[in-house]
């Protein structure tokens, strides 16, 4: 008996005091939360998109809790309802959101490309891109299996004709559909602009001409004829400036192979239906 005594005391003994330690610690070392804290994380959707540009809602919480320099209106899916409830509950100015929705930049489905090999992997556009660029002759476009579309918590995305169309009265402007397509053709654009280019292609006009009967060629005439300057050829493609659009529709008229077209983007952009 005194043999097992002599061995669990000392044991207790350190364990007692590892814990005072601890407990001490604790108190020396503890990070104070910002009250507010709490407060500010409630209002935000929950999405975790990182398209306020933070880890996360919990990264922007914080940040907005310590730095008072920061917008209370980088949070896109939660929309002025968001940034009116923030800015209450940090008592700074409500500013208003600059709505976006997502944009698939391409126009090649089945009926202007064509495949060049038939792929029979995973049903993954990641997956196929890894084989020779994907099965589309078109090594710069969609790729059709559907990435965006599964993680899109709006279900806003949809594969028509082998193409990926973004539902824009369903897209809230998270962002995550561009961040995991493998040939980045999607891109956020204001919800306020209507002219869009559906085409990612940067090979030269003859090639693209090969590939894709909608491509864009890279001829110039939407550069020449836009009145705002906001359309230039970079990399062999058009590419808007939203900045000095003025959706006159003059660049889309021109375009050759009608690669740039006039939607109406206007999204409901709220996260809670």
């Amino acid at each position: 008996m005194n043999d097992i005594l002599i061995a669990v005391i000392p044991v207790v003994i350190i364990g007692i005091v590892c814990a005072a330690v601890l407990v001490v610690a604790s108190k020396i070392m503890a990070v104070k939360e910002d009250e507010r804290f709490p407060a500010v994380r409630d209002c935000l959707p929950g999405a975790n998109c990182g398209a306020c540009g933070y880890a996360g809602c919990d990264g922007y919480a914080k940040a907005l809790c310590e730095d008072s320099s920061i917008p209370a209106n980088l949070c896109i899916p939660g929309a002025d309802s968001v940034a009116k409830q923030l800015s209450e509950v940090l008592g700074v100015e409500f500013e208003d959101v600059v709505e976006q929705v997502a944009v698939a930049h391409c126009s090649g489905d089945c009926e202007h490309t064509k495949d060049k090999v038939e792929y029979s992997g995973i049903e993954s556009c990641a997956a196929a891109k890894m084989m020779y660029g994907g099965k589309g002759s078109c090594t710069f476009g969609c790729l059709g299996l559907g990435d965006c579309l599964n993680a899109c918590p709006q279900n806003a995305i949809q594969i028509v004709n082998g193409v990926a169309q973004v539902k824009y009265c369903e897209c809230i402007g998270c962002g995550i559909c561009a961040k995991v397509c493998p040939n980045h053709l999607i891109s956020l654009v204001p919800d306020v602009k209507k002219t869009v280019v559906l085409c990612s292609n940067r090979d030269k006009g003859a090639v693209t001409r090969k590939v894709c009967s909608a491509g864009c060629i890279g001829c110039k005439k939407c550069e020449k004829v836009c009145p705002s300057g906001a359309i230039k050829v970079t990399d062999n493609v058009a590419v808007i400036d939203y900045d000095k659009c003025t959706d006159c529709g003059a660049c889309a008229e021109s375009c050759t192979t009608k690669c740039i077209e006039a939607f109406d983007l206007s999204g409901r952009h709220r996260f809670d239906g």
